[in-house]
């Protein structure tokens, strides 16, 4: 690869990091031996030490060494003024020393060797060309930079007056762009904060007029959330007699129907007027789960059912960009947990665990693994966007989280989700209140849009400063980048 990468001023040169530095690896000590590491002051740092670390500069990391660590393993002792930088696991950390340090062997460190070059010169190109750097780098299991590959890294060096000035402005405007970007996550956490409470309000009744406000206003009455629950309760033993009877004409019975308990409302918060507390039981038509295809004998495959699997199950979404699909033969294995469009899905294992989301269109008539619940209602009295909006409140995850972590991995049961109570409100509140919810959110969905745009432009804006630091067009003159300015005066918050 040519050292030069792009066209410099006149009075700048083309060289590389051999040139300009002495490139230094680093060491660890036996780490069985104690004595190389206990009551050491020799700082000592590694890339975990950098990970997260947003400083230009740095004096010593989790861990010093001894003196009998630094003279028994290969870490050798560089200066204050060090450009340090990780060559590993991964490559492109970067901070200059402000002392005398050491570091293991997941770093390629530069000494330089003239004053004619300042390190924060250096650390701003090798920080703005990470890439540039991969590009140099070899290996199977993981990209790791040579000694000898990081001395040929390319490096365009202007005249140490320039250099100063160039280093002046990419601080200046960064500063300027660090501020914005603070202030744009700022926003992106009120915003988080702002849906956490609308939630909350939303299960527990402060979101929107309840329906015995409402009817108190308008003279009427209505029906309450505990009528609505004996009308549940009613019409379920109803259904499943009917279908007792069916199944007792063709010689088939089900046994005798056992009416769901009541929730211990014991340990559970007062509810607004109007409201009752019920089982997830008591309103659903089943609680189900999948199965792995391999437990099954089958293969994904090209076409055929869709097959959703826990990271289908986002936040109150079903992201179906990497669905699967299996034979449609695998329904007739796991007839239990064929899809219908409404379904409530609900993560119940592992990392994911109560993420949630209505099944769309798109899946009905497909399945689901084993990771996943399928909570089904009975189709009337009781709306699956509520019942989405009270699992994925704070309440409800609290309980999801606490209640059943398995040792090895989290794991939530069918049974825990039957037994789980809801805040049952009356009917048309329900419709309402996630009507609100909606309202709220789709307008924080918007915010939050524009604020992830607005940080991906900073981030290109990053790009753009350095690029423009390193070509020269920087260094004429201090005045702010009109580019910038602009830009930056656009993503206002």
């Amino acid at each position: 690869m040519s050292k030069e990468l792009f066209e410099i001023p006149i009075d700048w040169v083309w060289s590389t990091m051999d040139d300009i530095a002495d490139v230094i690896g680093g060491g660890t000590p036996m780490t069985k031996d104690p004595t190389n590491f206990d009551g050491g002051t020799i700082p000592w740092l590694t890339p975990a030490d950098l990970s997260g670390y947003t400083a230009k500069h740095i004096g010593h990391g989790k861990r010093n060494i001894t003196k009998k660590g630094l003279n028994t393993s290969s870490a050798r002792m560089m200066p204050a003024g060090s450009v340090l930088f990780t060559s590993r696991a991964p490559i492109g950390y970067v901070a200059i020393a402000i002392n005398d340090i050491c570091t293991n062997q997941g770093f390629k460190s530069f000494i330089l060797k003239s004053n004619d070059i300042i390190p924060d010169y250096v650390y701003w190109w090798i920080k703005g060309n990470k890439n540039l750097a991969e590009s140099y780098a070899s290996g199977t299991t993981f990209l790791e930079l040579s000694g000898a590959k990081a001395k040929q890294i390319p490096i365009p060096i202007a005249p140490l007056d320039q250099q100063k000035r160039i280093v002046t402005e990419i601080e200046k405007q960064f500063s300027r762009l660090d501020e914005a970007v603070a202030n744009l996550k700022r926003v992106k956490a009120n915003l988080k904060r702002y849906k956490t409470a609308v939630l909350k309000a939303a299960v527990e009744g402060c979101l929107v007029e309840t329906e015995a406000e409402l009817a108190r206003r308008k003279g009427r009455s209505y029906e309450t959330g505990t009528q609505l629950l004996k009308r549940i309760l009613e019409t379920r033993r109803r259904q499943w007699l009917a279908c007792t009877d069916q199944r007792k004409a063709g010689r088939k019975s089900k046994g005798k129907y056992k009416e769901p308990a009541a929730p211990d409302t014991a340990d559970l918060p007062e509810l607004p007027e109007g409201w009752v507390w019920a089982k997830f039981e008591q309103v659903t038509e089943r609680v189900t789960k999948g199965s792995s295809p391999n437990w099954q004998g089958f293969d994904y495959c090209d076409k055929g059912i869709p097959f959703v699997r826990s990271q289908n199950v986002g936040w109150g979404v079903t992201d179906l960009t990497d669905i699967a699909f299996l034979s449609p033969a695998f329904n007739e294995v796991e007839k239990k947990s064929v899809l219908r469009e409404g379904d409530v899905l609900l993560n119940i294992v592992g990392a994911s665990i109560g993420r949630a989301a209505i099944a769309p269109n798109t899946v009905d008539g497909g399945n689901v693994n084993q990771a996943v619940a399928v909570i089904r209602l009975l189709g009337f009295g009781v709306s699956n966007h509520f019942v989405l909006l009270y699992l994925l409140s704070a309440q409800t995850q609290r309980r999801i989280h606490s209640e059943k972590v398995d040792v090895a991995r989290a794991n939530y049961s069918l049974e825990d989700i039957r037994e789980m109570p809801l805040a049952l409100p009356p009917e048309g509140e329900q419709q309402r209140i996630a009507d609100e919810v909606d309202r709220r959110l789709s307008l924080v969905c918007e915010i939050e849009t524009q604020v992830d745009a607005n940080l991906q432009r900073a981030e290109r804006l990053r790009q753009s400063i350095l690029k423009k630091a390193f070509s020269g067009q920087l260094a004429a003159n201090s005045e702010p980048d009109t580019e910038v300015a602009i830009l930056l005066k656009g993503m206002g918050t």
